[in-house]
């Protein structure tokens, strides 16, 4: 027999008792739209035929960047060790949206380059965020969006804005 689960709040933030506007809310719905988006994303990536792609991957296939990346580059990107961005590449190898080839410049590294499939899904992200950006601007209004995005540019320090390396919050590397 399985037990009837109560749907509890596992945030654990204490309520101050101040109703709207509480400085631990901002964060938590940041972080849910950001969730949301993400989420979104993966579900319409997964209906056009790249239902094993992970949030993780995306952030691995930027790291690669163009040029390509070693592993040790794309884990210092990313924040994590050299043998975490080893397992998110073995998988983007596997799933057929990288390949590692040998570097011109050093015979003794390998590097990573997305394959047209990499690209693809990489192309695809962004074309799926900017029509999600528009589901937001139709529900919340143009200028809405356009004014939380100037907001966000003002206060997120613009060395921080784009960094893929969030993992470090959790004590990795």
């Amino acid at each position: 027999m399985v037990d009837r689960k109560v749907r509890e709040n596992v945030n654990q933030v204490v309520d101050n008792g101040k109703g709207e506007g509480r400085g631990y809310e901002l964060p938590l719905l940041l972080f849910g739209g950001f969730r949301t988006l993400i989420d979104r994303l993966h579900t319409r990536l997964a209906a056009e035929g790249h239902p094993d792609l992970r949030p993780a991957h995306g952030f691995a296939m930027q790291a690669v960047g163009a040029r390509g990346a070693t592993a040790s580059e794309i884990g210092r990107r990313l924040g994590v060790s050299k043998q975490a961005a080893g397992k998110t590449v073995d998988r983007l190898l596997a799933l057929g949206y990288a390949e590692r080839a040998d570097d011109p410049a050093d015979a003794r590294r390998k590097l990573v380059h997305l394959t047209p499939r990499g690209y693809e899904a990489l192309a695809r992200s962004a074309a799926i965020f900017d029509e999600l950006r528009a589901e937001w601007a139709a529900a919340l209004g143009a200028d809405r969006v356009r004014d939380m995005e100037t907001a966000l540019r003002h206060v997120v320090p613009a060395e921080t804005a784009f960094r893929l390396d969030a993992t470090s919050w959790l004590g990795a590397p």
